[in-house]
């Protein structure tokens, strides 16, 4: 290690893949940091749990073929074997009956859809895949941009349950950049028009942070789990260090990368108009019921749902992608952080589900289901509404030695594994540079 690398110490507030990224970027080029996670455990909503016996995130995540960065980060640990690509298929629960979903013959089978809407949702998806530039839908308000395209009919059935069950208050205040950019990336994970392909690690997301923690801490970097940061620490205009578990640890460099409604309880000092902007970005939180059963519900991976009797706008058979010994499904509930609704007790989410399953898949039973867990996270998906960077604080504060970014800052992608490491890396290198 060079004698700046020794000066310039450097701490990063939260371990999951961003932070982990951009320490991992750091002990690469000689500068190994500390890094403060609240949790017991690296990851964040990638962080695996042990459910009876099986190890598996407690939120479900899956890979695609464009995610560049991650596949990346894959082959430079020595991983890239364990990656293994996978045929699924998509289904959508609407009227009382599951349809096929997801391919050109299944939009032009579909019932409950007038033959123009259905050409005009497929002109819609289909130009939306071809589609390279985000810009010219920064914007543009994404309902009204959908509407356009597909019509009201169209957006009524596929669309609208979606957005509501998923942003309640804000559904109509979001970018047409943002839902493009989510149409697209699966649009390209596809062999054909007809065939969608998506991608599993083995052992999961966990089989990845283990060999990024592995590689951090043989070169250097320490973990501090279980300590969170109450305040980061700054005199003048310049880093000073941090204040964890009631004691302060001096940094000359701190990289935040915890939610950014965070950051003015952590960062009180910062400029006004600073503080202004980061309490204005709003997330939709989540409590996500993970179910493991004896049958599978359907041989969808992922099933959309459209029903006014289930306040969900899908579910994700997980094991039609990663194999597993149980069945195993995942059924989030998204709303805002402050819905009464997140205040429920577990209890009542998984009472839903239950019922929810049996009733897409009669043929189920209550023995069926084995057992059922919750976990929430209260800023899951940051809300984007158009011109959303525009509104965002820089990542490099206004304190020498000090950034701060979470997923919002990679509009108008959607928050993933493969965002977060490739912008935990660029920060990482801004930082040292």
């Amino acid at each position: 290690m060079n004698r700046s690398a020794q000066k310039e110490n450097v701490a990063i507030l939260g371990a999951g893949p961003m932070g982990l990224a951009a320490a991992y970027q750091l002990v690469q080029e000689g500068y190994p940091p500390v890094i403060f996670e609240a949790d017991d455990r690296i990851g964040g909503m990638t962080a695996a749990f042990d459910f009876n016996g099986l190890t598996i995130e407690r939120y479900y995540h899956f890979h695609c073929i464009s995610d560049h960065a991650f596949l990346q980060t894959l082959d430079e640990l020595g991983l890239a074997d364990k990656m293994h690509w996978v045929e699924t298929k998509m289904g959508y629960w609407t009227q009382g009956k599951l349809q096929p979903w997801g391919n050109p013959l299944a939009l032009l089978k579909f019932q409950g859809l007038s033959l123009p809407a259905k050409i005009r949702y497929g002109l819609h998806a289909f130009a939306s895949t071809k589609r390279n530039d985000w810009r010219a839908l920064d914007g543009i308000n994404a309902t009204r941009w959908i509407k356009r395209w597909v019509g009201q009919e169209a957006y009524d059935v596929l669309w609208r349950t979606l957005f509501d069950y998923k942003f309640y208050e804000e559904a109509d205040h979001l970018s047409a950049a943002w839902i493009w950019s989510r149409i697209r990336r699966i649009g390209r994970s596809r062999y054909n028009l007809f065939r969608e392909k998506l991608g599993y690690l083995e052992g999961g997301s966990e089989t990845l942070l283990q060999a990024m923690r592995s590689f951090i801490e043989t070169r250097g970097g320490e973990f501090r789990l279980k300590c969170p940061v109450s305040r980061v620490v700054f005199e003048n205009r310049q880093t000073r260090g941090v204040e964890a578990q009631g004691k302060f640890h001096p940094f000359h460099k701190v990289i935040s990368t915890v939610p950014l409604p965070y950051i003015p309880r952590l960062m009180p000092g910062l400029p006004e108009d600073i503080l202004c902007k980061f309490k204005a970005v709003k997330n939709i939180a989540v409590v996500c019921v993970i179910a493991k059963l004896k049958r599978a519900v359907s041989g969808n991976f992922w099933v959309n749902v459209n029903d006014p009797h289930m306040d969900i706008p899908g579910l994700v058979e997980y094991t039609h992608l990663r194999p597993l010994d149980h069945h195993i499904v995942y059924v989030p509930f998204y709303m805002p952080g402050a819905h009464p609704k997140f205040q429920e007790p577990d209890q009542v989410f998984l009472d839903k589900v239950q019922r929810y399953l049996l009733t897409i898949n009669p043929a189920l039973n209550a023995d069926d289901l084995i057992e059922l867990r919750a976990s929430r996270y209260r800023s899951a998906q940051p809300v984007c509404p158009p011109h959303y960077l525009d509104t965002l604080p820089p990542v490099e504060l206004p304190v020498k030695g000090l950034w701060a970014a979470d997923t919002s800052y990679y509009y108008p992608e959607d928050r993933g594994i493969s965002e977060s490491i490739e912008f935990g890396k660029k920060i990482a290198t801004q930082a040292i540079a």
